[in-house]
């Protein structure tokens, strides 16, 4: 019987949708300054009719297309981080849902030789609740409440409950839990007071705007619309007698502020790459009096400056390669015993440039190790892998899969060796993937393998980035 759909999954390596963006060349483009790693966005704009040649030479701004909502960074390509989960494709039953990353930089490609502004998509299978929901049905009406008012005309309700018979897996009953229908108390309510219409405004208390305090009018009314009963006994008209307002249309007083001259330009801010400068101007020809209106526009105006310099690149590490053979020096064979050797892996500074910092840390790894590559040892089948993302991720039919493996036991080897006297001692580790031998299960002897189709799968689109 196949094991229930579960939350997560192995991470296989994922099938790509390329949707490559055309080259930029040297279109003009919007320049920033900032490219936020977290969410993928431009920030700080710069300014816009600009070579990309030109804002990339400080490989920390980014740039943008002008029809594009894409914004890609001036740094050496590299993966964004994968994008939350869509959410899954039914709420019911099991279902399907896509993440996705993009290559993001200029200048060169990301791992597997993938162009900046690709695409790739991972699917995986997912479950929001087991069962989908199914409709139950009402029991009888209950009696009828008391009438909801005490004097003259209201409503009276019934209830009923969804138990006849009760829903499943979130369902509900069609219709309403409650009725309502008229009723007569055959009894006077009282008369409650309410204000008559307000009286005209009065006279204004002041004639011109902007001085020590502000003019006002006042009006009053009545609660005669009609006076609250005295039997039974109404309420009083709620709310003030009387209120005042500013005044309008009044001769003004204030004096308007008018700009000075632009002040001189701020000196470029940077030395490499694009920068901006700065120049202003102060509301104080005059400035503003007695509630007189601001100066209209920019108190600043900004220009880009370009000092034709390219930006430092500092060198970043690249992967570490595969460990080299684990040996021993004077020795043809050292392979399934217990006799340490050595091996090294090696990785490279990429993309240094301009005089950029070098990458800190060794180009060089070496550990000591037992060989164990193709061993012939015992094995025993391992418990079922959980469920692996579903390939094609945008492809027809996508199926995930998971395995059973035939597993070798390592052997109890020392797990340190002393290499140098006063040196103290190394830990060893096991290189190599032995031969493991097992029983046959289903008919194999390495791995047992169960696929099953993905469902209800979404169709692959290009975000809104």
């Amino acid at each position: 019987m196949p094991a229930p759909a579960q939350a997560s999954w192995l991470l296989f390596p994922p099938l790509l949708l390329l949707l490559t963006l055309p080259s930029t060349g040297s279109d003009p483009v919007l320049c920033f300054t900032q490219y936020e790693e977290s969410s993928g966005k431009c920030k700080g704009l710069l300014g816009g009719g600009v070579r990309v040649e030109d804002c990339c030479l400080n490989s920390a701004y980014a740039f943008q297309e002008p029809d594009s909502k894409l914004c890609q960074a001036c740094r050496s390509p590299q993966w964004s981080p994968w994008s939350p989960w869509d959410p899954c494709s039914v709420t019911c039953t099991e279902g399907s849902q896509l993440r996705h990353r993009r290559c993001i930089g200029w200048g060169g490609q990301c791992s597997e030789k993938v162009d900046p502004g690709t695409l790739e998509w991972q699917l995986q299978a997912c479950e929001i609740q087991p069962c989908c929901p199914e409709i139950g049905g009402w029991s009888d009406w209950g009696p009828w409440a008391p009438c909801s008012v005490t004097c003259s005309k209201g409503t009276q309700t019934r209830r009923r409950t969804c138990d006849n018979p009760t829903p499943k897996c979130g369902g509900h009953c069609p219709g309403e839990a409650q009725e309502s229908k008229a009723c007569d108390t055959q009894q006077v309510c009282p008369t409650h007071g309410a204000w008559a219409a307000w009286s005209p405004w009065g006279a204004c208390s002041g004639s011109c705007h902007g001085g020590p305090s502000a003019p006002v009018e006042r009006r009053s009314r009545t609660c005669s619309a009609p006076a609250p009963s005295t039997n039974p006994p109404g309420k009083p008209c709620p709310g003030p007698a009387y209120e005042q307002r500013g005044c309008s249309g009044l001769p003004p007083c204030p004096v308007a502020g008018a700009w000075g001259p632009w002040g001189p330009v701020s000196p470029c801010p940077v030395t490499c790459g694009l920068g901006q400068t700065m120049d202003r101007r102060a509301c104080d020809h005059p400035v503003p009096q007695h509630g007189g209106p601001f100066c209209v526009g920019d108190a600043t105006r900004i220009h880009i400056c370009n000092t034709a310099v390219p930006c430092p690149v500092n060198g970043e590490w690249g992967l570490w390669e595969e460990w080299s053979t684990c040996v021993r020096p004077k020795m043809k064979r050292i392979s399934c015993e217990e006799i340490p050797g050595q091996q090294t892996r090696l990785r490279s500074c990429k993309g240094r440039k301009f005089n950029g910092q070098r990458c800190a840390g060794d180009y060089q790894d070496i550990r000591h190790c037992y060989n164990i590559q193709r061993c012939p040892w015992k094995g025993s089948w391992s418990e079922w892998s959980t469920w692996g993302l579903c390939k094609p991720p945008c492809g027809p039919n996508p199926v995930r899969t998971r395995q059973r493996l035939c597993t070798a036991s390592l052997p109890k080897f020392a797990p340190t060796v002393t290499a140098v006297e006063g040196q103290g001692e190394k830990n060893v580790t096991f290189w190599g993937k032995p031969s493991a031998i097992c029983d046959v299960l289903q008919g194999q002897k390495v791995m047992v393998e169960e696929n099953r189709p993905c469902l209800h799968v979404p169709a692959c689109k290009e975000p809104e980035d």
